[in-house]
């Protein structure tokens, strides 16, 4: 198995680049080919989150397909993918980032029974609460 970075998935997903997409590409197909995984890390899927949004302005809804394509594909494998699963449904029905929602996934998954923070928006969420 081998792991894939941010920049390798967004080439991947976007071709904004030629040159990298294709290498990108080239990667995934030869993994694929020789029945090889690819892992995608929580971190990764929330620096993919944030350079779809930003940099390519994807609207909510096709973010939510995005990351829902890489949760089911089988040749990734996604670190833990129940909180992946659980934070993407929740990132889809809330207010707040899916980063925000890995973070309560894995702080519940810990055994905590909240995630303390400052962040306003996050207080009125499930599993969040300010000091």
């Amino acid at each position: 198995m081998i792991a894939l970075d941010t920049n390798v998935v967004v080439r991947y997903l976007t071709a904004d680049d030629a040159e990298q997409a294709e290498r990108a590409a080239a990667v995934i197909d030869d993994a694929v080919a020789r029945g090889e995984s690819l892992f995608i890390s929580h971190i990764v899927l929330c620096e993919v989150t944030w350079v779809l949004t930003r940099a390519f302005r994807l609207a909510k809804p096709e973010l939510v397909a995005v990351l829902d394509d890489i949760v089911r594909t089988a040749q990734f494998v996604v670190e833990d993918p129940a909180i992946a699963r659980r934070a993407l449904s929740r990132f889809a029905a809330g207010a707040a980032d899916f980063a925000d929602y890995i973070i309560a996934e894995r702080a519940a998954g810990a055994g905590c029974r909240v995630v303390v923070t400052f962040d306003r928006k996050l207080v009125r969420e499930r599993g969040f609460e300010a000091p």
